[in-house]
């Protein structure tokens, strides 16, 4: 800044500054020019510089003391949220609540009123099996005849049909035999002999089914068979395979054994590479088969429903 000089009023000269007023300088010893005499006086002016760099300092020390304290504050601020939600998700031994938010054994459901369902520690009976049934007389007590037997009016087996032409039961088992067969049977204690007659293209073949008290003594009467089953006529079917040669069979399930004859209705005789009369008592011999099983079958399926009947 620069001042305008006036008058004093001792006659010398002051320089005015603003609004504000100052005397000049005394010199100093020496001379008018101070000690060294060789600079004239100057007038006296503020250290704007220093003044600006003061106040810059003052300024900068705000500053930080002004961030530092937002800092702190800040600091303070996340502590005190820290805080609250550590609260927020984890009480004293007195709340409920924990860490995870999820609820305390108190605060969950109880159990229903409703008991729950109670299982026997005993195991159920195996079910029956139905060879075990058929290999005995004692379990096997089903109504057994002819007809019963043998209800089908045909026996198939793949694509071949074979008519039922007639059927026979009888108690005297060497009866309904010829040749050895019939002493084999009463010598092994047979108690029932059942017969049938199937017949397909100028073949007929006879089944005998021998009935024993056990599956010991069927066994012993296949391993024993002689020939012959007595063919079964009747039902257009003439007296066959007496005189003449035929296929023969002989096989035993449970306390069943069965024997096939099987020849030409016509009284040919049968040699030995004859497959028509072979193939006849397989296919009929297969179907008696699954007939005594079927027998084993129905009672097993009766014994555990009169089972299931009496535990409940």
């Amino acid at each position: 800044m620069k001042g305008a000089a006036e008058e004093g009023p001792a006659g010398g000269s002051i320089l005015s500054l603003g609004r504000s007023k100052m005397r000049a300088m005394s010199f100093g010893q020496g001379g008018p020019y101070g000690p060294g005499g060789s600079q004239a006086p100057q007038p006296s002016t503020p250290d704007w510089a220093a003044l600006a760099d003061q106040s810059a300092a003052r300024n900068r020390r705000r500053k930080l003391l002004f961030i530092g304290g937002g800092a702190l504050a800040t600091a303070a601020v996340a502590a005190i949220v820290a805080t609250a939600v550590v609260s927020s998700g984890h009480k004293d031994n007195g709340g409920g609540d924990s860490a995870g938010g999820l609820p305390t054994p108190q605060d969950l459901p109880s159990e229903s009123a409703t008991p729950e369902p109670t299982f026997s520690n005993v195991a159920p009976p195996a079910p029956p099996k139905p060879l075990d049934i058929i290999s005995s007389a004692r379990r096997d007590k089903a109504p057994l005849s002819a007809a019963g037997l043998f209800p089908d009016k045909r026996a198939a087996k793949d694509d071949r049909s074979y008519t039922k032409a007639a059927s026979a039961s009888t108690t005297s088992c060497s009866a309904a035999t010829q040749g050895a067969l019939g002493s084999v049977l009463v010598n092994n204690g047979c108690r029932k002999l059942l017969r049938a007659t199937f017949t397909r293209d100028g073949v007929a073949v006879t089944i005998g089914v021998a009935v024993f008290d056990g599956k010991a003594a069927a066994e012993k009467a296949k391993d024993g068979y002689k020939p012959n089953i007595a063919s079964l006529s009747g039902g257009g079917v003439p007296t066959f395979c007496r005189r003449t040669a035929c296929q023969s069979s002989a096989n035993a399930i449970g306390r069943y054994a069965y024997f096939t004859i099987s020849g030409y209705t016509s009284g040919k005789a049968v040699t030995s590479s004859d497959t028509a009369t072979l193939q006849a008592g397989r296919d009929v011999a297969d179907y008696t088969f699954r007939r005594i099983l079927a027998r084993g079958n129905s009672q097993a399926s009766a014994e555990a429903a009169a089972a299931a009947s009496a535990t409940n």
